[in-house]
């Protein structure tokens, strides 16, 4: 098989982390970053784009790995698709109408894209054991932490792990009233009957509680992520099956054969 020709989408630290992943395995080749609020240059050595279109032309990659912001990702995608580039996106707050969008092009163009909230193995470990436990308990809540600089809250991963645990059932959690709610807020958010609670403070990476309240008893499922190179096996992984796909795959855990 020829040599994957990658380009890193991003250039923050996220960005630089994927590109030195890729970079050390074999058959893999990261060609550029593309970053459009970045000045034209080098970064560790790679050429640093900021017109889509442009790059796409002069580097040919076969894939684009993409951690930039939600604003990126759509024009990303469609200059991606209308040449056949493979897609990997770990953006998260993504637009509401992008996915429909994208697996419409991806099948359309027999072109694969995967789309993770998390592309760490125990993050996507935990969201389907959530999603098993969800059948057996009324009442969740969900504490996400991450650190100050993440742009989004709640975190794509909080948002997706309650989408995939209201589907695991036939009626919406039970979410119970607040009498006197003393500070607007205190609650949380709430999607599906889970409140969803985040927290951002220096000192974090990524970090997900679970936790499941039954009769007499509590249940927590929890992840942390204490490094981005966590990430990192998840991205590879994704960045070769995303050659053998024709279609849009949402979530690891399509690519694990855990649905």
């Amino acid at each position: 098989m020829s040599e994957l020709r990658v380009v890193i989408s991003g250039a923050g630290k996220m960005g630089r982390q994927v590109a030195a992943a890729v970079a050390a395995e074999e058959g893999m080749t990261p060609i550029a970053f593309l970053d459009g609020l970045a000045t034209t240059g080098k970064i560790e050595h790679l050429p640093v784009y900021s017109d889509i279109a442009t790059c796409f032309e002069d580097r040919k990659p076969d894939v684009v790995i993409d951690f930039s912001n939600a604003a990126w990702t759509p024009a990303l995608a469609t200059a991606a698709m209308e040449r056949s580039i493979r897609l990997v996106i770990g953006t998260t707050g993504l637009p509401d109408d992008f996915l429909p969008w994208l697996e419409k092009e991806a099948k359309a163009r027999k072109t694969g894209a995967v789309v993770a909230a998390n592309f760490a193995i125990g993050a996507v470990l935990m969201m389907h054991f959530a999603r098993q436990a969800a059948r057996f308990f009324d009442n969740a809540e969900i504490i996400e932490l991450h650190h100050d600089q993440k742009v989004d809250a709640p975190s794509g991963t909080a948002k997706t792990t309650a989408e995939l645990m209201r589907a695991a059932r036939e009626t919406a959690f039970t979410h119970p009233p607040t009498e006197k709610e003393t500070i607007p807020g205190a609650r949380g958010a709430e999607l599906g009957g889970i409140a969803i609670h985040s927290v951002r403070l220096p000192g974090l990476v990524a970090h997900q509680e679970v936790i499941f309240g039954g009769l007499g008893q509590t249940l927590t499922i929890r992840h942390d992520t204490t490094g981005r190179e966590s990430f990192m096996p998840g991205v590879i992984m994704a960045a070769r099956e995303v050659m053998k796909l024709d279609h849009l795959a949402v979530g690891l855990d399509a690519l694990f054969g855990l649905r």
